[in-house]
């Protein structure tokens, strides 16, 4: 029986998506029913879709079976995406086996915010999601496929990759990942170097040693940040196979995984059944919310599942996450939440585990739809190679108690999200890696429009106190809502010295921040005059996860807003003048693709 705070929740999540949800669903019908039988189409426009298909031109020639679109984010600069270069090779191959074609529809986008942290490009990262999704749209506009396959890891890769291909929802479609890199230097001595160079006790030289230790090979990053969330959230919403989210790239059950995803799509299109707009409903939101909540997972999806859920009309905000969170017990703990990280969690027992225990507990929604499976309950089985057949087997009990466990016996009652809010606005507060003696913080606040002036304080001595730091003008509409990591380690400095340290920013933090204790994606934002405009160096501030409180003492109704900042250019941002102009509020998830569609 499925908890009643869960069912309750989404409940009122159909309640409120009844009509959008309804017109979304009436589009896919339309779109599926307009779908043209390829026989009839001009053939001059089925030449050029079939001339450079070689040897599958005979099967599209005579429509022999399903045709299936694979959308790849491949590039070989972002290492999770690196493994994706002989993936088309490998999928036609298995297409075949199946009585199907597949063709890449076209490729999007992929930038890495492991390598724009702290620079310009950072500030079109969260837009890069919708430039994502429309790539998606254009690739998949060619009305040429029964079937999809996204192939993408990373940050705003698959909410965007999601996005796109769910107003495409009349078609079935898997995400095919490609897996972790293996374990490199550990997590505890990567964080003590990058506090050593934070406080000039480490030379460059021994920082970059230390990170390519971490970052030394093609596939994920090992840390439980945003992509590996969202191989999470892929299982828990059924659009994986199942257990795909965490083997390694270029193993053997890696293969028969990414062979089982083409068969199973292909089975999918032949049928009809299954289209991923029908998969994705409320009840999957909720599911990847609740994976979320339970692993620790990313803060970055308190923007990306209103986002995404919006594309397929569902409506969710931060008073179903802060809920759902009051009764979703964190089950896990992953760097930078634990100390192991994403192939530990993955050795003992991993999504198998995790999704077992949630359903078993009547946490998540046993009745999804899936398309990577017949039903969930396979989700809550690990893969394994029977005389290489892939075949599927109960995880069994937790390999390491201190990274897995039961739901019944949590490393908290509650999940890793909170919500604060109060006369500075609606804050998300991710508490799983932060100390319970640290969730709340009141001192005096020092406020900065930038990270840069933040690291100068630092250096100068200014912030050597209790102190709730202040970081405005981040939002979406003011420079793209870039992620402020390169604070942590800074901030992280000043909380070992033994003072009281919060972050207040309408900006975010990496899916990789930890300790730190933290109001991110602070909405209204600054720009146009939103509270955090109206503070002042001094103003005694108050972040506090237990009460859900986000405050200031000092009186805000007499002040002016401090002037919005001009936007910067270089570095393609001008380009982007126009998502800035339309994207609406984190909370709705920041998209002005769907704000101007009036989705």
């Amino acid at each position: 029986m499925t908890h009643p705070t869960i069912t309750a929740v989404t409940q009122r999540i159909i309640e409120r998506s009844k009509p959008t949800r309804e017109a979304y669903l009436a589009l896919i019908e339309r779109e599926g029913g307009n779908a043209q039988d390829r026989t009839m189409v001009s053939c001059s426009n089925l030449a050029h879709a079939f001339a450079g298909a070689e040897q599958d031109q005979e099967a599209l020639k005579t429509n022999a079976g399903p045709n299936i679109a694979v959308v790849s984010a491949y590039n070989d600069m972002l290492s999770a995406h690196a493994p994706y270069y002989r993936y088309p090779e490998r999928l036609k191959v298995y297409a075949r086996e199946a009585g199907a074609t597949a063709q890449v529809a076209g490729g999007t986008p992929a930038m890495c915010d492991g390598v724009t942290q702290g620079e310009a490009g950072m500030e079109l990262s969260l837009f890069s999601r919708d430039a994502i999704a429309q790539a998606t749209g254009i690739a998949l506009s060619h009305a040429m496929y029964d079937g999809m396959l996204l192939l993408g890891i990373c940050d705003k890769i698959v909410p965007g990759l999601l996005m796109g291909a769910l107003r495409f929802g009349h078609l079935p479609a898997l995400f095919v990942p490609s897996g972790p890199m293996p374990s490199g230097v550990s997590n505890k001595e990567k964080q003590r170097v990058r506090q050593l160079y934070a406080e000039g006790k480490a030379s460059r030289a021994e920082l970059l040693d230390s990170e390519l230790g971490s970052y030394h090979s093609p596939g994920t990053c090992t840390f439980y940040g945003t992509a590996n969330s969202n191989q999470m959230m892929m299982e828990m919403m059924g659009l994986h196979v199942p257990g795909a989210a965490f083997v390694r790239p270029g193993s053997k059950l890696r293969q028969q995984l990414d062979r089982a995803a083409v068969h199973r799509v292909t089975e999918l299109a032949k049928a009809k059944s299954r289209p991923l707009g029908v998969c994705v409903d409320e009840k999957a939101i909720v599911n990847a919310v609740v994976g979320l909540l339970a692993t620790g997972g990313s803060t970055n999806h308190a923007i990306h599942i209103p986002a995404f859920a919006r594309a397929a009309g569902v409506i969710i905000d931060w008073s179903d996450l802060a809920e759902l969170s009051s009764v979703v017990p964190l089950v896990a703990r992953v760097y930078p939440n634990g100390s192991g990280d994403v192939n530990h969690f993955h050795e003992a027992g991993g999504m198998g585990y995790v999704t077992r225990e949630l359903l078993s507990a009547g946490l998540a929604h046993a009745d999804v739809l899936a398309s990577g499976a017949d039903d969930m309950a396979t989700f809550g089985e690990e893969p394994w190679l029977d005389d290489e057949t892939l075949a599927w087997r109960d995880p069994g009990p937790s390999g390491d108690t201190e990274m897995l466990r039961p739901a019944a016996e949590p490393f908290a009652p509650d999940g890793g999200m909170r919500l604060v809010a109060g006369n500075l606005g609606r804050a998300c507060f991710k508490s799983s890696a932060v100390d319970p003696s640290r969730y709340t913080i009141e001192a005096p606040c020092r406020v900065f429009q930038t990270q840069g002036a933040v690291a100068e304080a630092f250096k100068a001595g200014e912030l050597d106190r209790d102190v709730v730091v202040v970081v405005r003008f981040q939002g979406p509409r003011a420079n793209g809502m870039p992620e402020l990591h390169k604070l942590t380690p800074p901030l992280g400095v000043l909380q070992d010295r033994g003072y009281k340290v919060a972050l207040v920013t309408d900006g975010r933090m990496s899916g990789a921040s930890g300790k730190v204790p933290s109001a991110i994606h602070c909405s209204p934002e600054a720009l146009g005059g939103g509270p955090l405009s109206l503070l002042r160096d001094g103003d005694v501030v108050k972040v506090c996860a237990v009460t859900g409180e986000l405050s200031t003492t000092a009186d805000l109704s007499t002040r002016t807003p401090a002037p919005d900042p001009e936007p910067e250019d270089g570095t393609g941002r001008e380009l982007f003048a126009m998502y800035r102009l339309l994207a609406d509020e984190a909370e709705k998830g920041a998209s002005p693709m769907l704000a101007a569609a009036g989705l």
